[in-house]
């Protein structure tokens, strides 16, 4: 059997892969909340798990000018947020 066949398959892991709770624009539209769109808010409605990285994706529509804080927004987010009138602030 061949030498490649024989030794064990060993991957690599990385230890500082960061990894982001997901909230699209269509789940953020639904929200009713007066003021700021934080993290905290977020968590409270159940929309992500951990506080640490939220990533904002650009799935569907915002109807209203929203200010939405978060780690990291899509660039198709971005654009939908700035169109409506509303505002993303990078933490």
């Amino acid at each position: 059997m061949p030498l490649q066949r024989r030794l064990p398959k060993r991957g690599f892991t990385n230890i500082f892969k960061k990894s982001y709770d997901l909230v699209n624009l269509r789940s953020l539209a639904e929200l009713k909340v007066d003021g700021a769109l934080t993290p905290q808010v977020l968590k409270e409605q159940g929309l992500i798990r951990d506080l640490k990285a939220v990533k904002v994706l650009g799935d569907g529509e915002l109807t209203g000018a929203v200010e939405i804080h978060a780690h990291k927004f899509s660039q198709s987010a971005l654009q939908k947020i700035e169109k409506s009138g509303g505002k993303a602030v990078v933490l």
